[in-house]
């Protein structure tokens, strides 16, 4: 690996810490935030929930424009202009002084956010070497849930009006270092051979890329479940389920995400062991379906720590980030990469718009631990049935353009 990989790297890593940790924010800092806001305790779930929802509405929009933008004018100048607008969106948040600000903020921070991890898979994809860049993502991917730990450390060290201004600062700082990165070398053959790029027609233009896009999609959805239900509406399930003790988000956040971190770096390694890319998610949505069982079904009367170990559970098995970005790097060709990368990586996370709703929707007839179960059975069932049907991409050549009438080779530059 050269000393333009490293760089790319080491930016793309500090982009996505910074980037995971404004994504995280909202949802450790939710209670504080909305109950200085005057926001009642019977309020706290629903305002959450179409808080967040705001946020995902934002990210949905932010995941078409910044891969487009990726495909047509390159990987760092997209990762330039997602930055800056969630760090101003992050800065301006810590002065609302109403729900409805703090909506239209989380809504344009959400529209930055949903730029960064995309690009930054993209580029590490195609400047490390074939048989390692999953090696790369891995890096990549465990650098973003540290920024998730530390969101979860900080929540209870300052108020959450800093923690955003932290976020946003965090994030204009490096737009010095982005300045230092140079752009894929697959990216500049591919323009110099001219092929369209960022057509988000060309996704769907057979049956196959159909299929591929979805089943991408589907494979993904267990994380954020995780994170945007069970973690997040975590005090609430608990009760329901009848753990005694109080259930607080920083802990749980924290052990979820230190889980995380290491099932990362775990799957990426075992991914390059078994030379696969699905087998190590398999075994996380294996992994997470037993979690979730032993939560809703021998959780009764378990202290409040038994609910942080199965945080730490689920969290190890949600975390094949790693292997996720780079299955979705693999599928598509350069002049689609970013555009598929962000825009998946953008639907699973809004795929809370969905799940929320359903989740809401179910605790009118069910408690919020039996509606959570309801909502888990779908989501791992559709998750299962999306990496199984996935075709095999570890090591694949990745210097290929997709057109109307089928693949087109690239002068390979790197990786």
């Amino acid at each position: 690996m050269g000393n333009k990989a490293a760089l790319a790297i080491l930016v793309a890593s500090l982009g996505y810490f910074v980037d995971a940790y404004d994504v995280v924010l909202f949802s450790v800092v939710r209670v504080a935030s909305l109950q200085s806001l005057g926001i009642s305790e019977g309020d706290l779930l629903s305002e959450g929930a179409r808080l967040l929802n705001f946020q995902m509405a934002g990210t949905l929009l932010g995941g078409l424009l910044w891969g487009v933008l990726g495909d047509k004018v390159g990987r760092m100048k997209a990762l330039f202009g997602s930055i800056l607008l969630y760090s101003f969106a992050n800065i301006a948040n810590a002065y609302v002084t109403n729900v409805d600000q703090y909506a239209v903020c989380r809504f344009i921070g959400g529209f930055g956010l949903a730029g960064e991890f995309g690009a930054s898979v993209t580029l590490i994809s195609e400047v490390m070497p074939r048989l390692r860049r999953g090696l790369g993502i891995g890096v990549l991917a465990s650098s973003g849930i540290l920024g998730c730990i530390a969101a979860s450390l900080v929540a209870g060290m300052w108020s959450w009006t800093t923690n955003y201004l932290i976020g946003g600062t965090m994030g204009l700082a490096l737009l010095v270092l982005r300045a230092t990165v140079a752009e894929s070398g697959m990216f500049t053959a591919m323009k110099n051979h001219a092929v369209v790029s960022g057509d988000f027609r060309l996704l769907f233009r057979s049956r196959d890329n159909v299929m591929r896009y979805v089943l991408c999609v589907l494979f993904g959805l267990p994380i954020w479940f995780i994170l945007g239900i069970v973690v997040t509406f975590g005090p609430e399930i608990a009760k329901a389920i009848g753990i005694v003790g109080e259930i607080k988000s920083a802990p749980s956040f924290l052990w979820l995400f230190v889980a995380y971190a290491v099932g990362d770096v775990s799957m990426a390694m075992l991914s390059q062991v078994l030379r696969s890319r699905r087998w190590p998610v398999i075994l996380c949505h294996t992994g997470t379906i037993l979690g979730l069982i032993v939560l809703f079904y021998a959780g009764r009367g378990q202290p409040a720590p038994f609910f942080y170990v199965i945080c730490a559970v689920v969290g190890f098995f949600a975390g094949f980030s790693s292997v996720f970005g780079a299955i979705i790097a693999e599928q598509f060709g350069t002049n689609l990469r970013a555009t598929a990368a962000t825009s998946i990586q953008n639907l699973v996370r809004g795929s809370t718009l969905v799940t929320l709703p359903i989740f809401a929707a179910l605790k009118g007839h069910f408690d919020a631990a039996q509606s959570a179960q309801i909502v888990g059975i779908v989501v791992m069932a559709l998750a299962l049935f999306g990496i199984i049907r996935l075709k095999e991409t570890f090591g694949d050549d990745l210097s290929f353009a997709e057109t109307r009438d089928g693949n087109v080779m690239l002068p390979k530059k790197d990786g």
